[in-house]
C-alpha cells in the first residue's frame, strides 16, 4: 500500500502494519499520512492494532537524510506540523480503542506512535528510546506531553536528556506500557486484546478515551461535569440497554457497538 504500510481487517479489528522492515520501519512523512488515511476510513472496525513488520516497531522518523542545508529546519518543522503530529492527534481523536504491538525499537517518533495507543503490548526484546539529545534535537510527536503523564517528570527527564534505551521490562515497571510478552506470542497477545476491546461497548469506550484525555488538563469539577455528559450519551445507546439486561439476567453481554 502507498505510504509503506499494510492495512488489513481481522473481524472487527483494523490492523495497520508499518512495512519498511529493511529500514526498521523508519517513517517518512508519507507513512504517517497513510496511517492517518487508514484511521479516517475505519468502516465498521471497532478497534485498531498498530504494529511493525520485521524486527522493529519503528526506528524513528525518516526525514533527515541530509542533516545540513538551509532548508532543514523549515522542512523538519513542516514534517511535524503537516504529517507526524496530525497523525498522532488522529489517534487521540478516534472513537475506538487502539493497541500497539512493539518488538525491537520504538524510537523517536516511533516511541510517540507506540505510546499514543491506549494499550502498548511489548515483546521482551522491545525497547523505547528518545535519542534526540544524541543528534542535537528535541523529542517530538507529543513525547514531552505524554511521557511526564505516563511515568512522571523525573523519568521523562531521564529518557529525554540522557537518551538511553528503556527496555520493555523497565517500561512496564514504570507504568509506561500495558504488558510485556514473549516475542513469539506478541501478535497473538496484542490481537487478543484488540478483539476483546472490539467486542466491547464501542460508544462508551470512545467516551472513556476522551474523558481520560480531558481530565488530564482540567480540574476535578470540570472532569465530573464531562463525565455526566458522557454518561448521558452512553445511557442512550443500545449497548447500555444490552449491558443492563445482561446484568439482570446474569449472562454475558453481547455488545453491538452502538
Amino acid at each position: 500500500m502507498a505510504g509503506d504500510i499494510r492495512v488489513e481487517r481481522d473481524g472487527d479489528v483494523l490492523r495497520i502494519v508499518l512495512d519498511r522492515p529493511d529500514r526498521l520501519n523508519a517513517a517518512p512523512p508519507a507513512m504517517f499520512d497513510a496511517i492517518r488515511d487508514a484511521l479516517a476510513d475505519l468502516g465498521s472496525a471497532r478497534a485498531v492494532l498498530l504494529t511493525g513488520a520485521g524486527r522493529a516497531f519503528c526506528s524513528g522518523a525518516d526525514v533527515m537524510a541530509a542533516l545540513g542545508g538551509e532548508d532543514a529546519p523549515a522542512a523538519t518543522h513542516a514534517a511535524l506540523t503537516d504529517h507526524y503530529n496530525p497523525t498522532v492527534q488522529a489517534i487521540a481523536d478516534l472513537d475506538v480503542p487502539v493497541v500497539s504491538a512493539v518488538r525491537g525499537a520504538a524510537a523517536g517518533i516511533g516511541c510517540s506512535l507506540a505510546l499514543a495507543a491506549d494499550f502498548c503490548v511489548a515483546a521482551d526484546d522491545a525497547y523505547f528510546l528518545q535519542a534526540f539529545v544524541n543528534i542535537g534535537l528535541v523529542p517530538d510527536g507529543g513525547a514531552s506531553w505524554m511521557l511526564p503523564r505516563l511515568i512522571g517528570r523525573a523519568r521523562a527527564t531521564r529518557m529525554m536528556l540522557l537518551g538511553e534505551r528503556v527496555p520493555a521490562i523497565t517500561a512496564l515497571d514504570w507504568g509506561m506500557i500495558h504488558a510485556v510478552v514473549d516475542g513469539a506470542a506478541l501478535e497473538d497477545e496484542a490481537m487478543a486484546l484488540a478483539r476483546r476491546l472490539a467486542a466491547g461497548p464501542t460508544v462508551a469506550l470512545g467516551l472513556m478515551r476522551r474523558n481520560l484525555a480531558y481530565a488530564l488538563d482540567h480540574d476535578y469539577h470540570a472532569a465530573m461535569a464531562r463525565e455526566a455528559e458522557a454518561q448521558r450519551t452512553a445511557r442512550a445507546t443500545a449497548d447500555a440497554v444490552e449491558g443492563g439486561t445482561a446484568f439482570l439476567t446474569r449472562r454475558a453481554p453481547r455488545f453491538a457497538g452502538a
